[in-house]
């Protein structure tokens, strides 16, 4: 199922592990919040939105993975060739967010604008290396890309239906602008 028109949007839900057995068996690490949820989620795809996979059977591991048998995957090595492979959600398969919660998916693209309305970019990505999540910003002006800490205090306002998000920079990074230094130059 290809996308057509960028509003169906895919949301990573799980990944492939090791093959299990010599039956075509595979470990599916789930990121959902609710692990078996990934389950009803199918068919799901690869990144490209290209290849479907649906679910045949699954069994719980003790871990919060499971082992799965995918529809045509009926060998070994049919299930080694997808190791590590990255799974995706249709954005309309996966619940609603409540308040103040988004999918990643949901703000990529999304046009950066300082508190008075000024175009700072378009959010390129979220990362998160476990101390909280960045957002990186592609500047306007060009450049190398800018990151943010997404909190309430530098992002207090998400408009998904504009297409906006308010960034409030941090003080420190406006005066490292504003004497035209970078963070090199900071004390």
């Amino acid at each position: 199922m290809p996308l057509q028109d960028g509003r169906d949007r895919l949301i990573l839900v799980g990944r492939l592990g090791a093959a299990h057995g010599v039956r075509g068996e595979i470990r599916l690490l789930s990121f959902t919040q609710d692990r078996a949820a990934i389950l009803s989620y199918a068919p799901l795809f690869d990144r490209a939105g290209t290849r479907a996979f649906s679910l045949r059977a699954s069994r719980p591991l003790k871990d919060g993975a499971f082992i799965v048998r995918l529809d045509g995957v009926d060998s070994r090595e049919a299930a080694q060739a997808l190791t590590n492979l990255d799974l995706y959600a249709s954005r309309e398969k996966l619940p609603a967010t409540q308040e103040e919660e988004f999918y990643v998916a949901d703000l990529v693209g999304l046009l950066a604008q300082d508190p008075e309305g000024r175009p700072i970019g378009h959010v390129r990505d979220v990362l998160d290396y476990g101390a909280g999540q960045i957002l990186e910003v592609t500047p306007e002006a060009g450049g190398e890309t800018l990151l943010f800490p997404f909190t309430r205090a530098v992002a207090p306002g998400v408009d998904l239906a504009a297409g906006v998000i308010v960034i409030a920079a941090p003080v420190e990074i406006e005066a490292r602008e504003e004497a035209g230094g970078d963070a090199a130059d900071a004390p």
